[in-house]
């Protein structure tokens, strides 16, 4: 299903790019995906699709980190600075300590906002099988940046596409 994302990525600006599931479905198929990695796929991209319904992140006035706001007419949950998110043991369990290390990295970086952080956490929640690797989660971390619209930050976008095996340490 990772592939099917990452061509996706790759292939499609924004989401709001994306074609309809039907048409991205038949045109994935023809780029050779196995059906069953593209129905996967698909699916995991409707649960992003709702999961950002309503949400609109916006940088900051000094570009440094997106903010969630949502749409009109709904009720904003309050989040105050010393709030402290407490992941499920189901959640420890699919993520491990790398990912959730990783999206902790992230929050103190202040380029992952709580809004986008659930999100993360409920679409790598959404994907099956074995614990989530810390490649899969940036993949994911890609795609809610992908869904929103909003481009990550050049070092943020290093940090989730570069190979750190491959990094000379100063």
């Amino acid at each position: 299903m990772f592939e099917v994302l990452v061509f996706v990525y790759e292939n499609y600006w924004r989401g709001d790019a994306c074609p309809e599931p039907e048409q991205l479905g038949r045109k994935l198929s023809a780029h050779g995906f196995d059906g069953e990695e593209i129905r996967d796929a698909l699916r995991w991209l409707d649960g992003l699709s709702l999961a950002t319904q309503g949400v609109r992140f916006t940088r900051k006035a000094d570009g440094s980190a997106v903010v969630g706001t949502r749409s009109a007419g709904e009720i904003p949950i309050p989040s105050s600075p010393d709030a402290m998110r407490v992941y499920s043991s189901a959640e420890q369990e699919h993520l491990g300590a790398a990912c959730l290390g990783f999206i902790s990295f992230l929050e103190a970086s202040a380029v992952l906002p709580a809004d986008m952080r659930e999100i993360v956490v409920d679409r790598a929640m959404a994907t099956s099988g074995e614990p989530v690797s810390l490649d899969e989660l940036k993949i994911i971390v890609m795609m809610v940046y992908w869904s929103t619209g909003i481009e990550p930050d050049t070092l943020v976008l290093d940090e989730l596409c570069a190979d750190p095996s491959t990094r000379t340490a100063h």
